[in-house]
């Protein structure tokens, strides 16, 4: 199979889920090796193909018209980001990603894509697991999440609940 014609059905398998697909699992399913895969993610991407890599796997990501979304400066200790994910999602946020702002390193931005509570067990058991560092260590604890949300007023609610709960930083 060519690369284009290798490149459209890797798109068509994106657009036919609603969840991440692993590396893997798409080599498997396009007869090639996952390194071909994470080449031909990057030649889709240059084309503007807007397709996340997660934790779970590569995502095709369409933001809907109507959502809204916002960046959140926030700071909490590593036992604390199962609460502070959870209280986004449970106010209804769909927590996109985590960037950091490094004095050395300059801005590091990881795609997370976490919609349910089941996304943050999973997250947190993953950095458990791997025993890995999160991003917010480099920064003392400080970093944004960009959060999507159907409308304002949840991302209001959500801004709310991460000031009462202390985590959210106020930019001023």
């Amino acid at each position: 199979m060519e690369g284009k014609e290798r490149r459209e059905k890797l798109l068509n398998i994106l657009n036919a889920v609603n969840m991440p697909i692993q590396g893997s699992e798409l080599a498997k399913q396009l007869g090639v090796s996952r390194q071909v895969i994470v080449q031909d993610i990057a030649l889709l991407r240059a084309v503007n193909k807007n397709i996340l890599s997660t934790t779970k796997g590569y995502i095709l990501y369409c933001q809907e018209p109507k959502k809204v979304n916002r960046c959140f400066y926030v700071k909490h200790t590593t036992e604390q980001i199962e609460d502070e994910l959870g209280s986004i999602v449970d106010q209804g946020g769909k927590i996109l990603d985590v960037i950091v702002s490094h004095e050395i390193y300059g801005t590091i931005e990881a795609d997370l894509i976490i919609n349910t509570k089941q996304d943050v067990i999973d997250f947190v058991t993953k950095v458990n697991q791997k025993q890995t560092v999160p991003l917010k260590e480099l920064t003392g604890g400080n970093h944004y999440h960009t959060v999507e949300a159907d409308d304002e007023s949840i991302l209001d609610s959500i801004e709310t609940v991460l000031r009462d709960k202390g985590y959210l930083i106020d930019s001023k």
